[in-house]
C-alpha cells in the first residue's frame, strides 16, 4: 500500500525513482524495493525523508486522509504515537524499558486469567 502510495505521489511530480532516491538520500535499490512492497516496513525516518522531497506529510504517504474514520486505519495512531516519541527525545534504552513494562503487564495478564 505504502508503495503504490509513493508511486502515484512521485509520477504525479513528475519525479523519476532514481531522482527521488538521490533528492531523500535513500539508496535507488530501497526506495525500489519500497515501491514494489518488497520492504513493507521502511524506517519512519526513511518514510519522512521521502515525504518531505515529495512536498507531502507522512499521513498522506501512508494513504492516510484527513478525517478518516481511525477504527478502521489504526497506523494512524501509531504513526502518531512513533512522531510524539520521536519528538519528545526518547532514547532507545527508555523504550527497551517501556518494553519490559509491556512484557510485564503480558505476563500478569495471562498469570491473572490462567489463575481464574
Amino acid at each position: 500500500m505504502i508503495g503504490h502510495n509513493i508511486i502515484a505521489l512521485r509520477k504525479r511530480k513528475g519525479i523519476t525513482l532514481t531522482e527521488l532516491a538521490e533528492r531523500a538520500n535513500i539508496s535507488k535499490s530501497n526506495l525500489s524495493n519500497i515501491e514494489r512492497n518488497i520492504n513493507q516496513n521502511p524506517s519512519i525516518k526513511v518514510l519522512e525523508k521521502l515525504a518531505s522531497v515529495l512536498g507531502e506529510d507522512l499521513m498522506t504517504l501512508l494513504g492516510i486522509e484527513a478525517g478518516q474514520d481511525t477504527d478502521h486505519v489504526p497506523e494512524e495512531d501509531w504513526v502518531e504515537f512513533v512522531m510524539r516519541i520521536k519528538k519528545q527525545g526518547v532514547t532507545k534504552e527508555q523504550l527497551e524499558e517501556y518494553n519490559k513494562v509491556i512484557e510485564f503487564i503480558e505476563w500478569q495478564t495471562k498469570h491473572s486469567k490462567s489463575a481464574q
